[in-house]
């Protein structure tokens, strides 16, 4: 009978007289995902559905404990004591314990599962549990498993364990039934130790790349890990709504700096000031409140709000930086010249990313300047290869923010050529540093530095992009966007 029900969900409730299929599911909201794999560590975050981390970030950055109800942390911000609620307990009412913690730490940390390596947890006593990192912070995307089911299991078929498709888990909603190839089904936790969910049933719906397509004929009320290119489909839609959680990285444009057209650090600001990144975000049709910033940031930073004003959009003063460095169009045909040779380079675009579409923009704003930029799509092999080895002059990629990245891709050694030793001198304590005050310090001066002399020049925010049916509420943009994070506090309206 529950397979029968949940099918007659799936199919959108044909005998249903609803001119919206959506209208008649209620409090049961359908999800369209790829596959099971969902579930598995670090691929979405469902993974909270069904099960509890110790804390998490809420939408200010800051953590809020689940099943832990408070911690402290060592001066060196590698070691942490958690307290456990005692009131938690798996679908099967077996207690959580610290064991559990413990337990999953080891087996992420297994050389055949190598999820998670250099934790090592203590059990104290069954609520308290002591875990100490080989660097600084807390990792909060990390949920816990039931030890008492799984400890005999073989770690060497982790990713194939069926505990993936019939999961015993401890958070807001519990595993209803699992039906291969088409969907799995989840329904509130009577015993959750939180506020019950508002949305009662939750069913995930195996659709591959389909997922636009399932939104768009009303099988399915959200679509996440959503591309660039599918936001105009759905943005004049009534139905739907775009939510776009940002990030503290960005899609930005690498320059090669060692390169004679961008060695002087006046042209690359100028390149940036050349830019309306504002209207940019009205080119993808992305939401305005998203914000435009230069600089890199800690997550914490980034969700206060913790940015300098951005680099404003002046051509007039980009024109004037680029005189100054000699590059004039002498000859009237529209590209500026230096020394005989005309400014125009490559930039080259990893092909099938949306990525391609900023290409075109950035191109159309910098012949305004008298710049011209090729593009040049390059497959996923070839392009690593190419940044590796510095092969390149420009490139339009994703720019992550954290320590290691910067490190990569703007440190000591980098493929870009870029030479700044104070920026490099303020990397190296990043990787270092334990307190976060201090480390949101580094941050800043970096971003100073970088405002005077950049290595890249930041586009639009790093975005999750996820289409959501307007009964579906709670949601926002750019911290609270992402309904698998934050499903047990969502609510439906009905129309």
């Amino acid at each position: 009978m529950v397979l029968a029900a949940a099918l007659t969900v799936l199919g959108g409730l044909a005998c249903a007289r609803a001119e919206d299929p959506a209208d008649a599911r209620g409090t049961t909201v359908v999800m369209a995902v790829p596959n099971v794999e969902v579930l598995k560590p670090d691929v979405w975050d469902l993974d909270f559905l069904t099960f509890l981390p110790l804390a998490k970030l809420n939408e200010r950055g800051e953590l809020e404990g689940h099943l832990a109800r408070s911690w402290e942390h060592s001066s060196d911000h590698r070691g942490y004591t958690f307290h456990l609620r005692t009131d938690v307990v798996w679908d099967d009412g077996v207690p959580v314990t610290a064991h559990d913690v413990k337990f999953t730490l080891e087996l992420l940390g297994h050389p055949d599962v190598a999820e998670y390596a250099g934790i090592e947890a203590t059990v104290v006593d069954d609520s308290t549990v002591r875990i100490r990192a080989a660097k600084p912070g807390y990792i909060s995307d990390i949920v816990y498993y039931p030890r008492h089911l799984l400890e005999k299991l073989d770690p060497a078929d982790f990713w194939e364990w069926q505990f993936w498709t019939n999961p015993v888990g401890n958070g807001p909603y519990r595993f209803v039934q699992y039906v291969p190839e088409t969907m799995m089904e989840f329904e509130a936790n009577p015993d959750y130790y939180g506020v019950r969910p508002r949305i009662e049933r939750v069913i995930l719906k195996f659709v591959g790349e389909a997922g636009l397509t399932e939104l768009l004929a009303g099988n399915v009320d959200i679509v996440g890990d959503a591309d660039l290119g599918q936001i105009p489909r759905v943005a004049g839609d009534p139905r739907f709504r775009a939510y776009v959680q940002a990030f503290p990285g960005a899609r930005a444009i690498q320059w090669k700096v060692s390169h004679p057209l961008f060695a002087d650090r006046r042209v690359r600001r100028a390149l940036t000031l050349a830019l309306d990144r504002r209207e940019l975000l009205r080119f993808l049709k992305l939401p305005l409140e998203l914000p435009i910033t230069d600089g890199v940031f800690t997550e914490r930073q980034f969700r206060r709000g913790e940015w300098p004003e951005p680099l404003p959009f002046d051509p007039e003063q980009s024109k004037t930086l680029l005189e100054s460095a000699g590059w004039v169009d002498r000859d009237a045909d529209g590209i500026r010249e230096k020394d005989g040779r005309p400014f125009r380079f490559t930039a080259s675009v990893l092909n099938g990313s949306s990525m391609d579409r900023i290409a075109v923009y950035v191109q159309a704003q910098l012949r305004r300047v008298g710049v011209r930029m090729d593009v040049q799509l390059v497959e996923r092999a070839a392009m690593w290869e190419k940044l590796r080895t510095g092969d390149f002059e420009a490139w339009i990629h994703i720019d992550q923010a954290p320590p290691d990245r910067q490190q990569r891709n703007h440190g000591r050694g980098n493929a870009a050529g870029y030479d700044n030793s104070e920026a490099f001198d303020v990397i190296d304590q990043i990787e270092v540093t334990a307190n976060p005050e201090e480390v949101d310090s580094l941050y800043r001066r970096l971003t100073e530095i970088y405002r005077v002399d950049p290595p890249f020049t930041r586009l639009i925010p790093l975005t999750a992009d996820w289409f959501v049916h307007r009964r579906i509420r709670g949601l926002s943009t750019p911290f609270r966007a992402e309904p698998d994070t934050y499903m047990e506090e969502l609510w439906v309206e009905e129309s």
